[in-house]
């Protein structure tokens, strides 16, 4: 299955990993990735830790996990931030839902930050 259709499909919890630039970990909660045209992921970020952290350190990983029992199923994708932007129009348009408090959310910096998918492994289980 093409990662876009993937994402777009199916539900479950996503975690992104990001590190600053002397090794210090950060995990987050964050939502399905956007798969661009050009086969590249955008992640919708506030100015928070895990945005701070691809300042000094483009590498991150994100972990989803499907909700589909029985077992674990899901993907790990490595990632490089190539880029981003803070085109509110754009991020608004891909957002996948819309929040009570809007105009307070709109007050806050977002960006949308684009990833070049360096490896992509199963859930569980696969070869170093």
């Amino acid at each position: 299955m093409e990662l876009k259709d993937y994402f777009e499909n199916q539900q479950g919890l996503g975690i992104l990993s990001t590190a600053d630039s002397e090794g210090n970990v950060n995990s987050a909660l964050y939502a399905r990735p956007h798969v661009m045209q050009d086969g590249s992921l955008a992640m919708i970020m506030r100015d928070k830790l895990s945005h701070h952290n691809l300042q000094s350190n483009p590498k991150a990983a994100y972990l989803f996990v499907e909700d589909a029992p029985p077992g674990y199923k899901g993907t790990r994708l490595y990632l490089e931030k190539i880029k981003e932007e803070q085109d509110q129009e754009r991020i608004n348009e891909l957002r996948r839902r819309s929040y009570q408090h809007e105009d307070e959310l709109n007050k806050e910096a977002m960006f949308l930050v684009y990833f070049r998918i360096l490896k992509q492994l199963p859930l569980v289980g696969a070869e170093k």
